[in-house]
């Protein structure tokens, strides 16, 4: 294992001040803040000696470090009234300084961290053995405070091995804190980068100088200069919780799972925590009180509810035909319990469920690799409930018995739906979901063929049926699970499941706003493929060539002609108001694999996420809202026997002498299907609507195809196919339909 430099953080007092005013939250201190303190430590006057400075500029380069802290709570916030930065420039304008600084004093909310000073803050970088750790050591020494004045700190510096710093790590005793993959979801912290240190000297010299004299004008004038910022780089830092996956399994221990039904998720979790809470206090009185407030709830305040332990119920999910019944159970226990890890594992796994004469029926057993809970853990932007959300608003009942002249009207449903919807929001705030919001919608029914209706969950809980509903929620970028939403999250009710993975290759836009009537696919198409090119741009290195999966053109600039569709197809369907992105394996239905792209196509995602504003010409300034699709209902990817054109085909080869156009366009449009790996279909099958030939003798059309078996889109053909032409769409008439509810969604 690689060396680890370890540096020791230890509070004269319990309480850490140094928060971002603009920011809610901010523990432990960020990396940054380190790096500062030990620079401000090290220096002498306005000098930094050579030593310290090389091994600070070799420092700022290390990849962000790991963090151990002690467990904080929030204090008592207070306003502090202070002097701003305007005062140096009034205070020369006026003779009595009293005056100048009651004008410019304004108000500070402090709010500090509370924590355990004995525990200290340990930061590990992964590093070799290199010459200026040393320096760094001794630098360490220097650092006298870290945040604010009132901060006071210090801190030792040593250089020790991998195993010695995973042992720290175990042993520490508090939250540890390591970078994350993705921002969203997770807290993000500030930490060096190169040209650090000489950004913070060039600010240093310039706060000297901020307030000068502007002799510009008749009279001089004395001017505020914004010194430059610091070099800094956002991180996201996650405590990612000890997960913990339990089994349910019958009595004989070679026997299956003892499935439950998943209407009776709260039923499962509630009885499951109850029976490890009678067991924690068996063993442990002294636990009583944690037990009570982090695994019941009972007496949890605001600030206890990211410490507390969740139980999430894990039904069998991953195809259409799955049953969806609960054979797992998952504990998280958040770093910041204080019920220790494996306790609660081993509470947990002496739960058992039995009949009046003590036989047991059912029992949690330890084990499982994990896999089906992952599919609940992964990111997405398209995520809809298994088990439905608890909100504090629902719907009017209606007494069956008399239906008759109390029925619903459209615009009380549409009310209640804007009310569940707006609950949704509020539920996605209360778990900490910063994520933009493009859609929400509710209903009673599942999303999923084996799902169970809303109202179902009630029995043996607190929530009325009405108050229970299924939700889909997209947001603008993707974001991590689990996803547990609403008032019952603690009770197994609001569990979301990502639904990216059945068109895992297309990124959806709606058209919000803005598209004008007589808007051309093409010119949106040409206008979205740049947008497209642009951010991608702007996400690469300086100077980096774009890729040919998004360029579609080669090193040297000319188109790619590898034979096979490699690249991304744009796509204005501009009926529905429609904007896709679509990779090549759904339009290519072979030679090519979702791992040959799967990357690529996730670095375009990332790019394209926040793209809300698209100028396109005589088509318009169009608003963009991140949308998810229904596959089995879309007429662009919904299976069917019929498809007609939503944009023109063009022949890929120039017809041959003697042949009529729509001739051409039968054979060619017949061919290219075979090409692309989608049944052969004869000419007389191929119906041509209208037809009509380009500038340069090009032959395009729109056709009407008819299949003998059902087929899925989406369907794009043709030359221009990577570029909007060449779309279907499904017959509605003609349309096999695949399960599901089959009431419409509301929203």
């Amino acid at each position: 294992m690689p060396s680890m430099l370890c540096v020791t953080v230890r509070f004269h007092e319990g309480r850490y001040h140094g928060l971002d005013n603009r920011r809610a939250h901010e523990w432990p201190p960020a990396p940054a803040r380190l790096f500062q303190a030990l620079l401000a430590g090290a220096a002498r006057g306005t000098e930094v000696p050579a030593t310290v400075a090389a091994a600070l500029d070799w420092m700022q380069a290390l990849p962000p470090p790991v963090i151990a802290a002690p467990r904080s709570t929030p204090g008592q916030a207070y306003l502090s009234f202070v002097p701003n930065n305007d005062l140096d420039a009034v205070l020369p304008a006026h003779r009595y300084y009293g005056d100048a600084v009651a004008k410019t004093r304004v108000g500070k909310r402090i709010r500090p961290a509370l924590f355990d000073a004995a525990i200290p803050i340990v930061y590990l970088w992964s590093v070799g053995d290199d010459d200026q750790i040393p320096a760094l050591c001794a630098a360490a020494k220097g650092l006298y405070q870290l945040g604010r004045g009132v901060d006071m700190a210090w801190a030792d510096a040593v250089l020790v091995d991998g195993a010695e710093a995973e042992r720290q790590l175990l042993e520490h005793g508090g939250v540890v804190y390591r970078p994350a993959g993705d921002a969203e979801g997770h807290d993000r912290l500030l930490c060096p980068r190169a040209g650090l240190l000489h950004s913070l000297t060039v600010r240093f010299e310039a706060m000297r100088t901020r307030f000068r004299m502007d002799r510009t004008e008749r009279r001089p004038v004395r001017a505020f200069v914004q010194p430059p910022k610091p070099r800094l780089a956002w991180v996201a830092y996650g405590a990612q919780p000890h997960r913990f996956t339990f089994e349910l399994r019958e009595p004989d221990a070679r026997a299956g799972y003892a499935a439950l039904p998943l209407h009776r998720a709260t039923e499962l979790v509630q009885g499951a925590r109850d029976k490890a809470a009678e067991h924690l206090r068996a063993a442990v009185p002294d636990l009583a009180d944690s037990v009570d407030r982090y695994l019941i709830g009972r007496g949890a305040g605001d600030t206890d509810k990211a410490s507390r332990v969740r139980l999430v119920p894990i039904p069998s999910v991953g195809h259409e035909d799955a049953d969806m019944a609960i054979r797992r159970l998952e504990v998280l226990v958040p770093q910041t319990c204080p019920l220790a890890a494996e306790d609660v594992s081993w509470a947990f796994s002496r739960v058992a469920w039995r009949r009046d004469d003590g036989l047991v029926v059912r029992h949690l057993q330890r084990g499982d690799d994990g896999r089906m809970a992952a599919r609940f853990a992964q990111r997405g932007r398209h995520w809809r409930s298994v088990t439905p959300l608890a909100l504090p608003v629902g719907r009017r009942r209606v007494d069956p018995d008399r239906a008759v002249g109390n029925a619903k009207g459209g615009a009380e449903r549409a009310a209640e739906e804007s009310r569940a919807a707006a609950a949704v929001r509020q539920a996605l705030r209360h778990e900490g979901v910063s994520a933009p919001v493009a859609q929400v919608l509710v209903q009673r029914e599942p999303f999923d063929r084996r799902g169970a209706r809303a109202e179902w969950f009630a029995a043996g809980t607190r929530f009325s049926k009405e108050k229970l509903w299924h939700a889909a929620v997209t947001f603008a970028e993707s974001i991590p699970g689990p996803l547990v939403l609403g008032n019952g999250r603690f009770v197994g009710l609001g569990l979301m499941c990502p639904n990216d993975a059945k068109l895992r290759g297309v990124i959806a836009f709606a058209i919000a706003d803005g598209l004008s009537d007589r808007a051309e696919p093409s010119v949106v198409v040409r206008a979205a493929r740049r947008a497209m090119m642009a951010r991608v741009r702007d996400s690469l290195p300086h100077g980096a060539a774009l890729p040919t999966y998004v360029s579609g053109h080669g090193a040297g600039g000319a188109p790619a002609r590898s034979g096979t569709h490699r690249h991304v197809a744009v796509v204005a369907d501009l009926p529905r108001s429609r904007l896709f992105y679509i990779a090549p394996t759904e339009l290519q239905r072979r030679g090519l694999t979702w791992r040959d792209i799967e990357k690529r196509h996730r670095r375009l995602a990332s790019a394209l996420e926040g793209m809300d504003i698209l100028r396109a010409g005589s088509a318009g300034r169009l608003t963009l809202v991140p949308m998810a699709l229904d596959p089995e209902r879309d007429p662009l990817f919904a299976p069917a026997l019929v498809w007609e054109s939503v944009t023109d085909y063009a022949v890929t080869r120039h017809h041959r002498r003697g042949q009529s156009m729509e001739d051409a366009l039968r054979l060619d449009a017949a061919a290219e299907l075979e090409r692309r790996g989608s049944p052969r279909l004869s000419p007389d099958t191929v119906e041509v609507l209208s037809v009509r030939r380009g500038p340069r003798g090009g032959v395009s059309g729109r056709l009407r195809l008819t299949f003998r078996a059902a087929q899925v889109g989406p369907l794009m053909i043709g030359r221009t196919s990577h570029k909007g032409g060449g779309l279907f769409a499904g017959a509605a008439k003609h349309w096999r339909r695949i399960g599901g509810p089959t009431a419409l969604r509301s929203g």
